[in-house]
């Protein structure tokens, strides 16, 4: 396996999804993502810049009042194939001082097994078998929509982000993404 003793998927027999969100937590999305979870009653896990937190810790402690989960992210995201271990660390680090979470998702899904290794102890690495890619302009909201239709199995892990690249294809395919997913019985969980 490519991340040793990381978590793709979680073996589930009943229809289970967990819903996640990167790159956040930011003010022109974020509270949106927040009421449209509530309005369906699901809680989410967010896997959270350091910098972000930094820069808005009301929203930070208000995603952690309303019951979902954090996740590190790095401070600064970071892709770990362009830093050595030392330096991935310590941006890791810098972030989990201000979000002090045992979850921990690289961003871009990219870091060197010596990364891993020295990670792997102190966090669980959460990775994702769905990823939406609803960030990317190359991508409609139907198509982001129809990766979550396609993709979705028993404990998938799924990834949308709550940032500015990704807020077209976020508002059109999330509400229309999560009533799929309870029309064809999934319940909602968090890591």
């Amino acid at each position: 396996m490519l991340y040793p003793e990381s978590v793709w998927r979680i073996p589930e027999r009943e229809k289970t999804v967990y819903l996640t969100f990167d790159d956040g937590p930011i003010p022109e999305v974020t509270p949106w993502v927040l009421e449209i979870l509530d309005r369906y009653k699901i809680k989410a896990t967010f896997f959270c810049v350091g910098e972000n937190v930094a820069r808005y810790p009301e929203l930070y402690e208000e995603l952690r009042r309303r019951g979902h989960q954090t996740g590190n992210h790095t401070m600064n995201h970071v892709q770990g194939i362009t830093y050595t271990v030392k330096r991935y660390i310590e941006n890791v680090d810098r972030a989990d001082r201000l979000i002090d979470s045992v979850l921990f998702r690289p961003p871009h899904g990219h870091m060197r097994l010596r990364q891993v290794k020295a990670l792997r102890h102190r966090y669980q690495i959460i990775m994702w078998d769905v990823v939406t890619r609803d960030y990317s302009r190359k991508r409609s909201p139907e198509q982001v929509l129809e990766a979550v239709k396609r993709y979705t199995r028993n404990g998938s892990v799924v990834v949308f982000h709550d940032s500015l690249k990704a807020e077209k294809n976020l508002r059109w395919a999330l509400p229309r993404s999560i009533e799929w997913l309870f029309e064809n019985g999934y319940r909602f969980k968090t890591l």
